[in-house]
């Protein structure tokens, strides 16, 4: 059980860009350590990262759940493409951060906008960290099809986890399946039924952050 008193704030002054979040300390480390971030619309605060962020804890891992760049400069609103690369800048920043505060791996997670920054930061820094936890990767904008985001893939060498919701609006199930078969590292999609972009509603909300515990050490061999 992690009490709210290991769950606490967590801030890196004095650099740019920023580190901002809160650091989840589990009773019991199991030496890795994961850094979750939001999508596009949210902040750290969500309800997917917090309850991800406690699974993780309550399994060992020391977990940095972090705002990105564009968050920390404006509390509502979209991200900017341009500044995009400021916001994978933050994601580098916070693993070299934790890094001595870690015996063991360090994980890269991240929700929509925050997976595909991090995930495109992985082709851009390959070796950063043992690997990706990605939910519900923005495959496309709802309804555009043919705006696919993934000319990244097929540099990507970092393995990952993907975790999808079958109603997802973002990408359906056949047209990730396919996106992942452009990506050369080891990877593996998890589909949670009856899901959409959020993946906390619906049947099994309960039980998902334990079940994207599980596939996470089954697939990294934890």
């Amino acid at each position: 059980m992690i009490s709210e008193v290991t769950v606490r704030e967590f801030a890196e002054l004095g650099a740019e860009p920023a580190v901002r979040g809160f650091l989840h300390t589990p009773s019991v480390a199991n030496g890795h350590a994961l850094i979750l971030t939001h999508g596009a619309g949210a902040n750290c605060l969500s309800r997917l990262l917090h309850a991800v962020a406690d699974e993780f804890a309550a399994s060992g891992f020391l977990v940095l759940r972090c705002d990105l760049p564009f968050r920390q400069k404006r509390p509502h609103g979209p991200p900017f493409p341009a500044m995009a690369g400021q916001d994978r800048a933050g994601l580098e920043r916070a693993v070299n951060v934790l890094r001595p505060r870690a015996s063991g791996q360090i994980f890269l997670a991240g929700h929509s906008y925050g997976g595909r920054q991090a995930s495109m930061l992985c082709t851009e820094r390959p070796g950063l960290v043992a690997g990706l936890l990605l939910l519900s990767y923005p495959l496309h904008p709802p309804r555009k099809p043919q705006d696919l985001r993934t000319a990244h893939f097929a540099q990507l060498n970092t393995p990952a986890l993907f975790v999808h919701g079958s109603r997802d609006p973002f990408g359906s199930a056949a047209e990730i399946q396919s996106a992942l078969k452009l990506i050369p590292g080891p990877c593996r999609l998890h589909l949670v039924e009856g899901a959409g972009h959020e993946l906390m509603r619906g049947t099994g909300a309960s039980d998902l952050p334990g079940n994207i515990q599980e596939q996470f050490s089954a697939f990294f061999s934890l």
